[in-house]
């Protein structure tokens, strides 16, 4: 009789093998669950140790999460806004981000 190999669960539960958030999507993490939780999949893609199912799976993942703090850093942006000083009176002006330059 032999015995089936058991899966090493770091390589085969969670794509990442990560713990923790690994059932939420990318967009229903926080920005900082988010952002640790890419910090988490480049550290294990960094390791080496991930078969490359499983690599692939951590990458799409990381892609995912980063996305989703570069869209929350932009929903930030749009909500800042700045306060200046005319004519002796505070006023609130949204925040417009700088144009980029071709050069």
């Amino acid at each position: 009789m032999t015995r089936a190999r058991e899966a090493d669960p770091a390589k085969t539960a969670d794509p990442a093998g990560l713990p923790g958030d690994a059932a939420l999507g990318a967009d229903e993490l926080s920005f900082e669950a988010a952002l640790e939780r890419l910090e988490q999949v480049v550290s294990h893609l960094e390791g080496g140790e991930l078969e490359l199912e499983a690599a692939l799976a951590a990458f799409e993942d990381g892609v995912a999460l980063s996305r989703r703090c570069a869209e929350q850093l932009k929903q930030a942006e749009r909500r800042i806004q700045v306060l200046t000083r005319e004519s002796g009176e505070w006023t609130v002006e949204d925040f417009e981000e700088p144009e980029e330059s071709d050069d």
